[in-house]
């Protein structure tokens, strides 16, 4: 062997200290990528009750959601919008209901008023100005605003700190593509709760408070898992307070910008009927 051949045991040996280099500068970058992904911040698949499977929630679901009326046997309303409209109040006092005072002083829907009704808010089909067409799945009346199985804890707590929920009514919808849009109301006593419910819950788009509803089985639709990739909207009317949520078909969690493009018509329009109930009553 000549003095200036480097051999085999140095050979090996620089080989080694390169594969080390490479293998560290790929933790590193990976590292650093995983740190730059937006967290997907949800609440119910940590919470060991309520993950507990698709099947659990289906049953659920399918006890709650009944399907949707055929469309052609009733005329379908479409009420459209291109933005949520804020709180509402009355314009002036209804003479034949005496001096008002406190919430119906100012303005604002009487607390015991009964929510919009379920096929007024959830009409059989909405059409977004591009000519998009959501089509109602399902929608229903809950037993409470604190249903567990619908509403996360945390939401629960901050209903139950205010004056009062009225009731809450859930809705779901899909599109062409068989995309799915859940919709919850919540029907406050107090309009300012509703306010702050909505604000409270804007303030962090990656906590998931309300839940989405399985499809009745004979909808078409799949029962997506809970770590399904989801976007929500939030909006607040008078005492009502929206939340709207955006799923892809296949459960995907990419591409969540042009989900939350095709929530927001939906989301507009039931909000703009929302708010259209609410100043008048």
């Amino acid at each position: 062997m000549r003095n200036d051949d480097p051999g085999r045991g140095r050979d090996k040996s620089d080989d080694d200290q390169w594969d080390e280099l490479v293998k560290t500068v790929a933790a590193e970058r990976e590292a650093q990528l995983r740190a730059a992904e937006p967290p997907v911040k949800r609440v119910w698949p940590r919470n060991t009750a309520l993950a507990l499977g698709a099947a659990a929630v289906t049953l659920a679901g399918a006890k709650l959601l009944q399907p949707a009326p055929d469309p052609a046997a009733a005329p379908a309303a479409a009420p459209t919008a291109t933005a949520v409209a804020p709180a509402a109040a009355r314009t002036g006092p209804d003479p034949a209901a005496g001096p008002a005072t406190g919430a119906a002083a100012a303005g604002a829907p009487a607390a015991g008023l009964a929510p919009i009704p379920l096929d007024r808010v959830f009409p059989a089909e909405v059409t977004s100005p591009e000519g998009a067409v959501y089509t109602r799945v399902a929608s229903v009346v809950l037993p409470s605003c604190t249903e567990a199985d619908s509403v996360a804890p945390a939401l629960i707590a901050m209903i139950k700190a205010g004056k009062g929920c009225v009731g809450e009514q859930v809705a779901l919808y899909k599109d062409a593509r068989n995309n799915q849009y859940n919709l919850a109301v919540f029907t406050m006593k107090d309009p300012l709760d509703a306010i702050d419910l909505a604000t409270r819950l804007s303030g962090d788009f990656e906590d998931f408070e309300v839940g989405a509803q399985a499809p009745p089985p004979a909808s078409g639709l799949v029962t997506l898992p809970p770590d399904s990739g989801m976007v929500q909207e939030f909006g607040s009317g008078g005492r009502a307070m929206l939340v709207a949520l955006g799923q892809w078909s296949d459960g995907r969690s990419t591409d969540r910008q042009q989900l939350v493009r095709l929530l927001s018509p939906l989301h507009d329009a039931v909000g703009k009927t929302i708010f259209a109930y609410e100043s008048q009553h």
